[in-house]
């Protein structure tokens, strides 16, 4: 195994371990989310650390281009699950507990566009592959990638602030936090949509019956 799909596996294994920090909830002060965010912060590094080595030293795999794709999927569906389904407690302030993103339609409508986006496009590269078709990613997939991690990002800072200090943030400072992370999450889930129409639209032969 080269550098490059060494560092696509420590992507892997630092999944579970944001998860852990991030439902972390005996961690007083909230910074288990703290945590969470950072080690998730690492994991979005080296996706693009991994893939610029790989390009300049010559070190592109077929295992790369299997694992990589997968790590970044992985990374992103696990981030926006528990911003969806794991309520923050709050440090007092009028909840108890509340999602990061508030109301929760949004966040699952959210959700549901990501990860089918993610989803139809694993299926289009299974059926590329079953072609001998090689799909390589595009200028869409990469802005939206980032868009994502930055997004969720954003979010597990938020989480952080929800459960350390949510007295100090309720009211005006809350408001403005919460419109900062809408923008982030129209553009994010713009750009999801953008990036996988592209994707389709650029290589759409894919789906053409071959001339028997």
């Amino acid at each position: 195994m080269n550098l490059p799909n060494k560092i696509t596996t420590v992507r892997i294994i630092l999944i579970p371990i944001f998860v852990f920090f991030y439902m972390a909830d005996f961690i007083p002060g909230g910074y288990g989310k703290l945590a969470a965010a950072l080690i998730f912060a690492i994991a979005c590094l080296t996706d693009f650390l991994d893939g610029k080595i790989a390009r300049s030293r010559g070190l592109v795999t077929n295992l790369g281009k299997f694992l990589d794709p997968i790590a970044d999927k992985l990374l992103v569906m696990a981030g926006i699950i528990l911003l969806v389904a794991y309520p923050v407690p709050a440090n007092g302030g009028s909840f108890s507990s509340l999602p990061v993103l508030l109301p929760s339609y949004i966040g699952c409508a959210a959700a549901i566009i990501i990860l089918a986006r993610e989803l139809i496009i694993s299926a289009f590269r299974q059926i590329a592959a079953t072609r001998n078709i090689v799909l390589a990613a595009d200028m869409y997939g990469k802005v939206k990638a980032t868009f994502q991690f930055i997004t969720l990002l954003y979010y597990f800072v938020f989480a952080f602030l929800i459960q350390g200090f949510y007295p100090s943030i309720e009211g005006v400072a809350n408001t403005v936090l919460s419109i900062v992370g809408y923008v982030l999450l129209a553009i994010t889930v713009i750009m999801t949509i953008i990036s996988g129409w592209k994707y389709i639209a650029n290589n759409i032969q894919v789906l053409k019956e071959e001339k028997k």
